[in-house]
């Protein structure tokens, strides 16, 4: 058994059937991915829209792709006609495009809201007041081609567990927020993704119900 494979096998058996494993295969060859999918794993998360291109046509058309990266405005195009979940929603401008795009070629795109909950000002995301303030309005919920599946972050890249754990609780608060006052009929709404190879313990234990694991199965890139 590889050591991908094994690492496949563990993740699996250690999460709970309620969470999704997403296998970030950012930087990692094709014949990787194959053997992660030949142990089962079917949802690969990329953060480049170039390399994933690159990467999807040389590999099975079964694979569910998530994008978890900033997604440039002009890259939109080349991904909505095949991308499963675009995780990483960070602007009601990109928001738009992704519906005018998805509408042109016929097809409803899952999404999730990135919300900023780090330290860290380099991260990208929605503040939940400029959130409110488009879903307030109306404008998010008005766009008919984007179905907004729940909420995306990343916490601080930090050995402070108990600061990483309020930042998943917060995001957790979010979430539960949104779907009370925007999503409380919306069946779609019911996805918390947080958590990584350094953190999806602790995102786990918050009520994460999807993990972006790459290093954990991969190895260090």
């Amino acid at each position: 058994m590889s050591f991908i494979t094994e690492n496949i096998f563990t993740l699996k058996h250690q999460l709970p059937s309620s969470v999704k494993l997403v296998a970030v295969s950012k930087t990692k060859p094709a014949a990787d991915i194959i053997e992660a999918y030949n142990a089962g794993q079917r949802s690969f998360g990329e953060n480049r829209v170039q390399e994933l291109l690159n990467k999807k046509d040389f590999l099975p058309k079964d694979i569910e792709w998530h994008l978890i990266g900033h997604l440039q405005s002009n890259k939109v195009k080349y991904t909505v006609p095949f991308i499963s979940m675009i995780q990483s929603i960070d602007s009601y401008k990109l928001l738009v495009i992704v519906n005018s795009e998805a509408m042109k070629v016929g097809r409803i795109v899952d999404c999730l809201l990135q919300i900023h909950i780090a330290a860290e000002e380099t991260k990208f995301g929605f503040s939940m007041n400029e959130l409110s303030e488009n879903l307030r309005s109306a404008d998010i919920l008005n766009l008919r081609n984007v179905r907004i599946c729940g909420v995306m972050s990343m916490a601080t890249f930090t050995s402070d567990t108990d600061q990483v754990r309020k930042e998943f609780r917060y995001l957790k608060d979010c979430f539960h927020s949104l779907k009370n006052k925007y999503f409380e009929s919306a069946s779609a709404f019911k996805e918390i993704s947080m958590g990584m190879s350094g953190d999806y313990e602790l995102a786990v234990n918050e009520g994460s119900t999807m993990v972006r694991i790459g290093s954990l199965i991969f190895g260090k890139r």
